[in-house]
């Protein structure tokens, strides 16, 4: 059998756009994700890339206005962290414990510390790390 060229085929370079109406859902799942969490104001602002306290106020009451791509990759990576925590545990309330409590994995720190460093990386870095642990790789 003889040799046969393999077709190139180009690497998708383009990230998928998140609309407006998807922003709209991700914004209702994470007003709802950070009360299970029980988090702050101030960790809800910080996890959010700093959103202000009229907006988060506003977004717990069911309020979103228009969202930029950085905080719509937020929410997604948020909706990530927290679809990796119900693969690991099959009782909701014990990933929600999780994020606050002490791993060693992290030197010590929790979930939530490492995320409330504000970065976007931060969030992606749990994701991946959470992805990684249940065996997605």
């Amino acid at each position: 059998m003889l040799l046969q060229p393999i077709e190139i085929t180009p690497a998708e370079t383009r990230t998928p756009v998140i609309t407006e109406e998807e922003a709209g859902a991700l914004a209702r799942t994470t007003v709802n994700l950070f009360k299970a969490w029980n988090l702050t104001d101030a960790e809800a602002s910080t996890l959010l890339g700093g959103l202000s306290a009229r907006t988060w106020a506003r977004w717990k009451e069911g309020q979103f206005g228009r969202m930029d791509r950085d905080l719509k990759m937020r929410m997604a990576h948020l909706m990530g962290i927290h679809k990796g925590l119900r693969y690991l545990f099959k009782e909701p309330a014990r990933g929600y414990a999780w994020i606050r409590k002490p791993n060693a994995a992290f030197g010590g720190q929790s979930a939530l510390a490492l995320m409330l460093r504000g970065e976007m990386a931060d969030l992606q870095a749990m994701r991946e790390w959470l992805d990684a642990e249940r065996g997605a790789w």
